[in-house]
This record gives structure tokens, C-alpha cells and sequence, in this order.
């Protein structure tokens, strides 16, 4: 599937029933539009079955709840909703994105109490997210904005509008020739990727950031879960700057991204070493079994 992403055939499942592709449009004024009330997931299918497809149902529950609204399906719903699209569109192979808004109603300001929520399930063919760094090593720029504080913002909500840096930052890095850009956090520490988090080896022990300011992936998760089955040591902690120097591999954890070797960030250089090619490689096999 090609072109634009509003100009393809297929299915698209939006408010309890299946639509033409080009058919799945909102209003000029709907809330989620002019004030970020909104919130998704991206989740992966392989070989017909989305991998941890019910953790993400329930977390984009909880990401609409954080944002104070209520999404008007449950969680098996979602799930069967997700099946119905990929059947649909005769997919086995897919990256899935459920979607939740503030729709168009009565309220036009900041307050949208009387808006009905809406909920959309689109999906297509994706392949590696970072292109041949899947391979040979992302190159990661370093972000000037910050991760805020989780007192100025629902730090733990996949919510639409807490993408805005990650964005402008993914503009700055494409355009050094960098495949994604690295945050620090409000108070200076390594955070995470636009859309992925991150992780480091140094002597055989991986160390990554403590998620206390951002999303903590359910990829994230994972392989931590799957260092653990391999009695790795894992460090999850505030990790400073000029730490990276001293660090021997990198890689970032998402659905859109798996398992993704660094090979550069900035100005520090990372080994594409065995344990990173063991993660993506094992990582594949996960998520494919």
C-alpha cells in the first residue's frame, strides 16, 4: 500500500462499524484537532495475531481516563474491533493504530464536556521503522527540548498532544541525516527517543532510564522481561549525559521500532554488539512464535 494516507482502498473501523478508507473523516471543529484531546496506540500483527494487542487496548483506556474522558467500548470490544479491520483488509502483517478523541458537539472552547467521544481503528503495511539502521545502527541526534515534569502534564498517557517535540525534534534530526533524536528530561537526565525508549550496555549489564517522566513501552517491558529470563543485570535508573561515553552498545525499544540498534549518538559511538544483535534477533522470534 502507497500514497497518501488519506487516498488509499480499504477498511477503516470508526465508531463500531467498518468504513471506506476515504470515507473515515472528522469535522474542521472537533476538539481533538484544535486541543489535543486525543489518544492512540500503535500497536504490531504477525502472522495474524497482534502482539500484546490487550495490554495496549487497556492502556489506551487508561491514556483517555488521564486525559479526563471515557472511551464507550471495552476492552474486548477494541480487541474484536482490531481483527474486524485487519480481516477486512486481509492483513496478517500490519501495524494497527486505535485511535480516541474529543469529537465535534456542543462545546467549541477549552472545555469539551458535552462532545461525544470517538473512537477509530485504522491499520497498514509497515516495515522496519528506522530503514537499514535496523541493521547497521541508528544515528540519533540530541533533542534542545526537554521532557517535562509530570507536574505540568499526564507524563503517562500516549496522548496526541505530548507528541508536539517529538515532531519538530524528528524534523531537526532527519535533516542532519539522523534516523530519530535522543530527550533529556526536565532535570537533565537521558530520557528517551521521539518514539521509542532506550537502553545501554556497559560490562555485560544493561542500564536504562527510570520512566518516571515518560511512557514506559510496553516493548520497554519486554525486553527488560526478556534480559531478566537471561539473568542480565538490569539497572533501571536516572542515567546523566556524560555517561554515554562510557557506555559499549545501545539500542531502542517500541512497537514501531522493535528492537533497534544506535550506532551513533551525537558525538558518542556505539558498538552494533552481541547482545544488542541477540535482542533484535530474539525480540523477532517473540513476537512471531
Amino acid at each position: 500500500m502507497a500514497g497518501a494516507y488519506d487516498d488509499r482502498d480499504g477498511k477503516i473501523w470508526m465508531d463500531g462499524k467498518l468504513v471506506e478508507w476515504r470515507d473515515a473523516n472528522v469535522h474542521l471543529l472537533t476538539h481533538g484537532l484544535h486541543y489535543a484531546s486525543s489518544v492512540f496506540e500503535g500497536e504490531r500483527c504477525y502472522n495474524g495475531k497482534i502482539f500484546e494487542s490487550r495490554r495496549h487496548s487497556e492502556r489506551l483506556i487508561a491514556s483517555a481516563k488521564w486525559l479526563d474522558f471515557e472511551i464507550p467500548y471495552t476492552v474486548d470490544e477494541l480487541e474484536a474491533a482490531k481483527y474486524e479491520m485487519l480481516k477486512a483488509n486481509g492483513w496478517t502483517d500490519a501495524y494497527v493504530r486505535a485511535v480516541a478523541w474529543r469529537a465535534s458537539g456542543e462545546d467549541m472552547g477549552v472545555s469539551a464536556r458535552r462532545n461525544p467521544v470517538r473512537v477509530g481503528i485504522a491499520g497498514w503495511e509497515w516495515g522496519n521503522y528506522y530503514g537499514d539502521a535496523k541493521m547497521k545502527g541508528a544515528r540519533l541526534d540530541v533533542a534542545k527540548w526537554k521532557r517535562p515534569s509530570p507536574e505540568t502534564i499526564p507524563v503517562h498517557a500516549k496522548a496526541a498532544g505530548l507528541y508536539m517535540i517529538c515532531t519538530m525534534s524528528k524534523h531537526v534530526a532527519e535533516s542532519k541525516g539522523c534516523s530519530d533524536a535522543l530527550f533529556m528530561d526536565y532535570r537533565g537526565y537521558v530520557a528517551e527517543a521521539t518514539g521509542a525508549n532506550i537502553f545501554f550496555v556497559k560490562d555485560g549489564e544493561v542500564h536504562t532510564p527510570k520512566p518516571d517522566c515518560f511512557l514506559n513501552g510496553i516493548t520497554r517491558q519486554t525486553v527488560i522481561g526478556m534480559l531478566n529470563d537471561r539473568q542480565i543485570k538490569v539497572h533501571e535508573r536516572h542515567i546523566m549525559p556524560e555517561e554515554l561515553e562510557g557506555f559499549e552498545q545501545c539500542w531502542l525499544t517500541g512497537t514501531a521500532a522493535e528492537v533497534t540498534p544506535v550506532g551513533e549518538i551525537g558525538d558518542w559511538r556505539f558498538e552494533v554488539g552481541a547482545l544488542t544483535r541477540d535482542m533484535s534477533d530474539s525480540y523477532e522470534k517473540l513476537v512471531r512464535a
